[in-house]
């Protein structure tokens, strides 16, 4: 479907100030909301959200429907009462401009433990039921999860396919026995689900009360060691004997990578997702809708057709394209929930087919300033070229700061983007592509934080093809200030980007 022309910003909560060394669901959610409004932007686009292991990537998550209990706001907690001031007064000296995740983890988790613990011991019978009933009406992925989680600590971290194999089997009989062996920890895991979806759903009222709407992400692949693979090994390829990716997901060889990009994800079984009309991502969809307002799919291009590489290798370089069910997919969700409001990330290895599709559900693409000066007029990231029902970014979370951007630039591409722009402004470059995206024709433009406070390429989000050291980018709150937001505010209007006066 196609959007009305608007703007916002692309900012993950882990980005959020906090002095507990992570971006929470708490005041600066909500001060962050405010400063959307005073600049007249409509959209906060955020990063997956669910709960992230290994190298904390937001695209790797233990669970595709579960929600990240590191982003709890201790504050909040202690306004409920189930936690003290005294219960921080040994806080780590946190880094102010990234997120140490180890040092996170091992903070904020006995402080949640604590907070569980004086939940079930003093809090009221309402607040009880009310976690009755979450966890009832949310069992449906519910159980497995914090069963998955609790199971998995039991076993040191270890992944799934390693555990003994009745329970890495998922069968009923050892789930029973693990239930009861792991009763406490379970609940644990469902209570911190049930505190940080009260808390995000406050702050989604907050915003959509004052006029903004939240842009969330569905990774189109989940990851291997999650409660999903492990709950629905029917509709992955997965080796029958030990359990790992028979098939894996990834990206061909390229301009940018000789070898491809190996995800290791599992691929799905289309043909049996088909058998029972998609029931699973019906599912995924529904539960994220009542959670955002805007679904991004990132790798739009797999619903067409996807890459598979045969488990064991260690590239992606002879995998094969397989055909995927995307236009009966598309039919059905559009059946069972309506019109989506969905975006397509439709970057990387596009052919007319995946276009096709997209256009066959009016889902806008992406546009990307900075892929828009490598080659001649005919490149279709320049935005004179733009179709109306698009989304223009300068840059995206796994792309440089447009600061860091321009200054790797070649000769030659400097140039063109000089040419292009005509003449740069004394603001920075920044504020020139910031201005270039407001400006085109595109729907919907989105900028990221970072671009809006002039950094460099020390605050690129993520860094793809590097293991460790992503995902870690957070601002202060004095970053914000009436100068940026007063200029962006002002470009906003200009463009006519800025929310009528009726809304």
């Amino acid at each position: 479907m196609a959007f009305p022309r608007s703007s916002g910003i692309l900012l993950h909560p882990t980005s959020l100030p906090s002095r507990f060394g992570i971006g929470e669901l708490g005041l600066e959610a909500y001060k962050f909301i405010d400063f959307l409004v005073e600049s007249s932007q409509q959209l906060w686009q955020v990063l997956p959200l669910g709960p992230t292991g290994y190298g904390n990537s937001p695209y790797a998550s233990f669970s595709a429907l579960a929600g990240n209990p590191l982003l709890i706001s201790m504050e909040q907690l202690q306004e409920q009462g189930l936690l003290a001031e005294d219960d921080f007064a040994n806080l780590p000296d946190f880094p102010a401009h990234y997120v140490d995740f180890d040092r996170v983890i091992q903070t904020k988790i006995p402080l949640l433990q604590k907070a569980y613990d004086n939940f079930k011991a003093n809090d009221s019978d309402i607040q009880q039921k009310e976690f009755i009933a979450f966890c009832e009406i949310k069992a449906s992925w519910l159980d497995d999860y914090a069963l998955f989680m609790a199971i998995r600590e039991a076993h040191d971290g270890a992944s799934w396919h390693q555990w003994d194999r009745s329970i890495a089997r998922s069968q009923p009989e050892a789930k029973a026995q693990w239930r009861d062996r792991l009763h406490s920890e379970i609940l644990f895991h469902k209570y911190l689900q049930f505190e940080y979806f009260r808390q995000w759903s406050k702050l989604k009222q907050y915003a959509n009360a004052k006029g903004i709407q939240i842009i969330g992400d569905i990774p189109i692949y989940v990851a291997h060691d999650s409660a999903d693979v492990w709950a629905h090994p029917e509709i992955f390829c997965l080796d029958e004997e030990t359990g790992e990716p028979s098939l894996m997901a990834g990206v061909p060889p390229d301009y940018f990578s000789e070898t491809g990009q190996l995800w290791g994800n599992p691929v799905y079984k289309w043909d049996k997702l088909q058998q029972d009309n998609f029931s699973w991502w019906v599912q995924r969809f529904e539960f994220l809708l009542e959670y955002v307002d805007i679904v991004r799919i990132d790798h739009f291009r797999g619903f067409e057709a996807y890459w598979a590489v045969e488990g064991g290798e260690t590239t992606a370089m002879n995998g094969t394209w397989v055909k995927a069910p995307g236009e009966e997919f598309f039919q059905v969700l559009n059946e069972k929930l309506g019109k989506l409001p969905i975006m397509a990330e439709d970057l990387g290895v596009i052919t007319p087919e995946v276009n096709a599709l997209r256009e066959l559900f009016q889902f806008p693409g992406m546009k990307i300033l900075h892929f828009a000066f490598g080659g001649g007029p005919d490149n279709p990231y320049l935005p004179f070229i733009y179709p109306r029902n698009c989304v223009v970014y300068t840059g995206t979370h796994d792309n440089n700061t447009t600061i860091g951007w321009f200054n790797q630039l070649s000769d030659w591409e400097r140039e063109n983007v000089l040419r292009y722009l005509g003449s740069t402004s004394h603001d920075g470059i920044h504020w020139d592509l910031i201005r270039l995206a407001l400006s085109s024709v595109a729907n919907q433009a989105i900028i990221p934080m970072q671009d809006i406070f002039g950094l460099g390429e020390e605050a690129q989000m993520n860094f793809p093809g590097k293991a460790e050291g992503n995902w870690g980018w957070r601002y202060q709150s004095w970053a914000i200030n009436d100068e940026i937001r007063d200029r962006l505010k002002s470009l906003t209007y200009t463009y006519g980007r800025a929310p009528s006066k009726s809304e």
